[in-house]
């Protein structure tokens, strides 16, 4: 639902436009050093305000209300809570009896039995995603040295960002775009065969982030079109590297040492200017939906700090069972 992890766990809360959003991170090891500054640099990447981006701005002030002591973690549940201050749910009222095609609107009503709260999109509202980032700073100092990075390779099927950009907002609407991620540093032997491989828990968290379409690793869809001969990895070394990384770091579901390089395909934001024929649920009748509000032309353009954390969490999690596993083989050799 929403949790997620095993020993390193993170449970998310709040609303668009409810009093708050936040995270509650349990399993984090105590004497992590963490402060309210260290959170700017991964924020200030999620931020609005930029070309493409929704006019809607949050301070996003991480208050720190347990878990950390003396600016260390101490072992306990660690949660962290931000304020929405700058909402206008009344640019969403419409929303209630005619849903936004291709968004939750309707599959939240249909659910929950109109029970949901709408504002923003509520409970699904990319406002969320603010608690992964904070996780994902955490979930950062635990992992090192291994280090997670992302980057947008293409914004409406154009690399020339700019461009994509500028034509979108003349036409009035949203674009998608696609994001690489490279995790470096990662230990051999994470992972476990069949259903908690490194790619599932990777997509699994991925995947928990609005927007997210579709996911590939390394080589990818690309492989289908490969001969084994070209798409094999050879080993070049003892220590498991290889010339190539066509398999993304991992094999048989396990990181093999080499980089985990995975893409990630955004979908064009859902509220868009231009005007959709759609259905009203209450009257039953098809109406034209002309959305207002604050919404993103690109929101693929402040998503990659949310992969890097997704990320971090999952390497987390599975960097302290690997660590588990060690101290009881250990225990059993003395």
């Amino acid at each position: 639902m929403n949790a997620f992890g095993k020993l390193f766990r993170i449970s998310i809360f709040g609303e668009s436009h409810g009093e708050s959003v936040g995270i509650v991170i349990d399993g984090c090891p105590a004497g992590i050093s963490l402060k309210q500054s260290d959170f700017e640099a991964d924020f200030s990447r999620r931020k609005s305000g930029a070309k493409g981006t929704t006019p809607r701005q949050e301070p996003d002030t991480p208050l720190i209300m347990s878990g950390v002591f003396n600016e260390l973690t101490t072992g306990a549940p660690i949660m962290i809570l931000f304020k929405n201050t700058n909402t206008r749910s009344r640019d969403y009222s419409l929303l209630k009896d005619i849903p936004r095609p291709g968004h939750a609107d309707m599959t939240s009503n249909q659910k929950f039995g109109g029970y949901q709260d709408y504002r923003g999109g509520g409970h699904f509202s990319g406002r969320l995603t603010l608690g992964l980032v904070a996780a994902g700073v955490l979930a950062k100092k635990i992992i090192a040295p291994a280090s997670v990075s992302s980057t947008i390779l293409e914004v409406g099927g154009s690399s020339d960002i700019e461009l994509a950009l500028d034509r979108a907002i003349e036409n009035q609407d949203s674009i998608g775009g696609i994001i690489e991620c490279s995790i470096v540093s990662v230990p051999p032997g994470l992972g476990e065969p069949f259903f908690d491989s490194v790619e599932a828990h990777i997509s699994h968290m991925v995947f928990s982030i609005p927007a997210i379409k579709g996911i590939e690793f390394g080589a990818g869809f690309a492989a289908a079109k490969m001969t084994g001969s070209e798409h094999n990895d050879t080993i070049v070394a003892i220590d498991g590297t290889t010339g190539t990384n066509h398999s993304g770091g991992i094999n048989g579901g396990i990181s093999n040492g080499n980089e985990i390089c995975f893409r990630v395909a955004v979908k064009p934001t859902s509220s868009t200017h231009q005007t959709q024929h759609t259905m009203n649920i209450t009257t039953g009748l098809m109406e034209d939906l002309t959305i207002e509000g604050r919404h993103d032309t690109c929101i693929a353009l402040r998503v990659p700090v949310v992969v890097e954390a997704a990320a971090a969490i999952v390497m987390a999690d599975l960097l302290l069972q690997a660590q588990k596993v060690e101290r009881i083989f250990k225990h059993k050799s003395e």
